[in-house]
């Protein structure tokens, strides 16, 4: 069964929030990390992952992605912080 993930990534300081889905995490934190592509996340060095939630359905997932980048910052703060709240790396030793 297919897996997919929304993620939530940030930059070192904390400044920027990027809001993405993917049905391999690994290998899009380290196309991410790489700057690999051009774009938002290369130009705000936005390479830490902060949140992330599972699902099995890619429609679950995009409706998803689509619902969190709607929302306003204190919302999305409150969502990183109900899981991680000092908004560690959660991909650190993976």
């Amino acid at each position: 069964m297919k897996q997919y993930w929304v993620y939530i990534l940030t930059n070192w300081s904390k400044t920027v929030l990027y809001i993405g889905v993917t049905d391999n995490l690994a290998r899009r934190l380290a196309e991410h990390r790489g700057k690999v592509v051009d774009g938002f996340t290369k130009k705000y060095h936005v390479d830490r992952l902060v949140y992330y939630e599972q699902t099995n359905d890619v429609n679950a997932a995009i409706a998803r992605e689509k619902q969190l980048k709607a929302w306003r910052r204190e919302k999305k703060n409150a969502l990183i912080e109900s899981v991680n709240p000092q908004w560690r790396d959660l991909s650190v030793g993976w």
